[in-house]
């Protein structure tokens, strides 16, 4: 008997694998049983089928790294609730190093799945092999296991996901193309099947490498593409089911039991991109042909770790595509260019370990407006321009892919797709020695080589000091004693203009922004739960009119937040015109006498105090000159019309030059930063953290009576305390490399890990930052009475702790 489809639903998800039907799951869950899955062919047929099924955990996020975690906790209960097989063990991953470079990055992991509340063994090569008796141990340093990874049969769990969906009420109907949606004035009205249609006002899309093509069909930008991924499947050979999983990066290998024979594949080097043209009709359930020439070199690799696999049968060389993106991460989230319209695609052959999570995190943010937690790392609203072009995602995505299981050193770069976007700049700073960074398709100078002394403008990647540790202490030492010019131009600018400009903006924004024309603001955007949702520099210029600052990476996201916020009836609109201004940040003690070598306008501390905006003149060029820092000095942030860029640089350049002016990149900013305790928003501030919980209490506006979103919840942390606080951290071992994520041990016991960290030159020593945490409460009594340590690399270092600005903490430099 066929079923008729609903003529309505509260949502309706699009692709039947194993995400798709997870966020079923969950939205069943939580009470939305009027939702309704389509899928076009079979469930589990796209490319969940033939997944190698690994789960592991951790990750750079602790974030990320719970959702994995809840994915391995549903696993572990879901045959019991269904009655169907899952095929879940958890029986362990194991992670090998074969050099010392590689047993620092896992030690480093072990300390940061520590941090996050994960059991990591280090081990010895013996008790690796104890462990793992197929594999030869000659070239191994050491090893790492987890106990809680595993792993389970992709089709299975879907099926019982399924069911569990079912059991909720949620209807899922097979064999149902979606053809189309109706949109009316950029709102979801239904969506249109084969079978007819269905009226719903959110659409979830969990269609794996269909999402891209079928989200551009409404202007939503989902980056990500074909990559075609191979697997052996050996002969069952008497191998124990209880073996754990196995990740060999060294070799680009990883291994699974599967019915007393071995999976094995890998992340070759030079990956094949798959379905260029698009993928074909009718493409279900299907294979692509085996190509052992490619695998010949992944082969090679687990030969020489796996001696056994040269004399065992095997049953198939599988070859699948899977959808990969150009960052590794996969995407959730609401598109900011369509409201209503969610995403969960591009999950980089790891979708098994993320499912049960990233179901659970999308249903939330369809259900309740926003996700359980900050999840930036796979939040949609991280790409941005440079991610329409196919081309720039596939060549990018391809070099991610081949990254997938190599040394993931600090700072790394990639490579491919540069450059895309330049500042008009950029000629003139690679000719004087720039080593460029990429954010967000940007060129951004991340530090300057000395040419005249031979260096190369060039990363050498390493765990310990990198190459460019010098040459930015050179540029720090200027900031703070001299003058450079920071070439910032890759900021998201925004204006935000309209009669109630001001209303709308009060309301976003924490900080009192309804001051006069002329003043700047930073301020942080709240969400509901007082978490800083965007931090910001917000420049008054008209009655009518805001400009508007954030980081590069934000561009996207800040918009968004931004837009969406502005309350109903508001009339204000909002502008990206980030292409229009080159930025040229003029920092420190001689920056003044540098700019007043360049215009006659008055630039003192009287006519343009901290704090304040003002237009002057630069070699005939309009520039407006942002009196604010984020290196703790003196200095002005001047935003200037594209065309004119090039004049004023060498203008200031030209008259800087007996007074120390020198260019200096992001690497410096950092270390500057750090030292004058400024926040970066995606490490030590975001959507889990309130103002009053990082220390910037002081930016918000309670002494006004003046709503804006997140004030009840910053009034409640204000008369209730707080269970956690941002504090500095600095080891009394100077030679300390501080990445982030290093764990915090306040008077032995594990209270924190680090959000940030780096090096304070002035200082002289590394510095970090992170939460110290307790469910009792912390005060900032609680937090300078203990004594604490940082676990690095498996390692104690004792450190010092403070509240305040290790550098100019009465801010007598910064407005001077």
């Amino acid at each position: 008997m066929t079923r008729q489809l609903p003529k309505t639903a509260k949502a309706v998800v699009i692709g039947g694998g194993i995400i798709g039907c997870s966020t079923a799951y969950h939205l069943g869950k939580l009470g939305w049983t009027d939702t309704v899955l389509l899928e076009r062919k079979k469930l589990t047929s796209g490319t969940t089928f033939h997944a190698a099924g690994l789960v592991g955990q951790l990750r750079t996020s602790a974030n990320i790294t719970q959702l994995l975690g809840y994915s391995v906790d549903l696993y572990k209960r879901l045959e019991e609730e269904t009655g169907l097989g899952t095929g879940w063990k958890m029986n362990g991953g194991l992670r090998l190093a074969c050099n010392e470079e590689r047993w620092t990055e896992v030690k480093r992991q072990a300390t940061t799945a520590q941090s996050f509340g994960l059991e990591m063994q280090l081990l010895t090569p013996q008790e690796a092999f104890d462990l793992w008796p197929l594999m030869t141990i000659d070239d191994l340093v050491g090893a790492a296991f987890l106990p809680t990874d595993g792993q389970a049969n992709p089709s299975d769990i879907t099926q019982a996901l399924a069911k569990g969906a079912r059991m909720s009420g949620v209807s899922i109907f097979e064999d149902t193309e979606v053809l189309d949606l109706d949109i009316d004035k950029g709102k979801i009205r239904a969506v249109i099947t084969a079978e007819g249609r269905i009226e719903c006002e959110r659409v979830v899309v969990c269609a794996g490498q269909w999402t891209r093509a079928f989200a551009a069909r409404f202007g939503v930008n989902v980056p990500l593409v074909s990559v075609e991924h191979q697997y052996i499947i050996t002969e069952s050979f008497g191998v124990p089911s209880n073996l754990p999983t196995l990740r060999d990066p060294d070799r680009l290998t990883y291994y699974k039991e599967e019915v007393g024979g071995i999976v094995m594949g890998g992340y070759e080097p030079n990956p094949i991109a798959w379905a260029e043209k698009g993928i074909p009709e009718g493409f279900h359930y299907t294979l692509l042909d085996s190509n052992f020439d490619h695998f010949e070199q992944i082969m090679e690799q687990a030969l020489g770790r796996v001696p056994a696999l040269e004399n065992v049968g095997v049953k198939q060389l599988l070859n699948g595509p899977e959808s990969f993106t150009p960052d590794g991460n996969f995407i959730l989230g609401e598109a900011p260019e369509l409201k209503n319209f969610f995403v969960g695609a591009g999950f980089n052959a790891f979708g098994i370990a993320s499912a049960g999570g990233a179901g659970m995190a999308l249903a939330e943010w369809v259900t309740k407006g926003e996700p359980p937690y900050d999840l930036w790392p796979v939040d949609i609203r991280r790409f941005g321009r440079p991610h329409f072009d196919t081309d720039w995602v596939r060549t990018r995505t391809l070099e991610a892919y081949g990254k997938h299981y190599t040394l993931a050193f600090p700072f790394e770069e990639y490579a491919s797709g540069r450059p895309c976007r330049k500042s008009p700049l950029y000629d003139r700073l690679k000719a004087q020695g720039a080593c460029f960074g990429e954010k967000l398709g940007w060129e951004r100078p991340n530090w300057f080589a000395d040419l005249f002394a031979n260096e190369e403008p060039k990363d050498v990647y390493s765990y310990t000091r990198q190459n460019w540790f010098d040459a930015v202490g050179r540029e720090h030492k200027a900031v703070r004693e001299a003058a450079v010019i920071f070439d910032q131009t890759s900021f998201a600018k925004f204006v935000l203009k309209g009669r109630d400009a001001e209303a709308a903006l009060s309301w976003i924004a924490s900080n009192d922004v309804a001051r006069p024309v002329g003043s700047l603001v930073y301020t942080q955007m709240l969400n509901d739960k007082g978490g800083i949702e965007c931090d910001v520099t917000v420049a008054r210029i008209a009655e009518d009119e805001y400009y508007i600052v954030t980081g590069t990476g934000f561009a996207t996201h800040d918009f968004d937040w931004i837009a969406r916020n502005i309350p109903a009836g508001m009339h204000a609109e909002l502008v990206d015109v980030t292409s229009a201004y080159c930025v040229l940040s003029l920092m420190g003690p001689n920056a003044r006498t540098v700019l007043e070598k360049v215009t006659g306008s008055d630039v003192s501390n009287a006519a343009l105090p901290f704090g304040q905006v003002r237009t002057i003149g630069i070699s005939g060029c309009p520039v407006r000159a942002l009196r604010i820092t984020y290196v703790g000095e003196l200095g002005y942030e001047l935003h200037i019309p594209i065309e004119y860029a090039t004049t004023v640089y060498d203008a200031l350049m030209a008259s800087g030059g007996e007074l120390g002016l020198v260019n200096a990149g992001y690497r410096a900013i950092e270390s500057c930063r750090l030292e004058k305790g400024y926040r970066a928003w995606g490490s030590d501030i975001g959507p889990d953290h309130t103002p009053v919980e990082a220390g910037l209490g002081w930016a918000v506006k309670m002494r006004k009576n003046i709503p804006f979103r997140g004030r009840e919840a910053i009034e409640r942390q204000l008369s209730g305390g707080v269970k956690k606080r941002l504090a500095c951290f600095v080891p009394e071992d100077a030679d300390t490399v501080l990445l982030g994520r290093e764990t915090i041990y306040r008077d032995g016991k594990r209270v924190g890990w680090l959000s940030s960290g780096g090096f304070g030159y002035t200082l002289g020593k590394p510095i970090g930052y992170g939460y110290v945490r307790s469910p009792e409460g912390v005060t900032e009594d609680f937090v300078l009475s203990g004594t604490y340590e940082l676990d690095v690399a498996r390692e104690r270092i004792p450190c010092k702790v403070s509240l305040a600005p290790l550098y100019d903490p009465d801010m007598v430099r910064v407005k001077a």
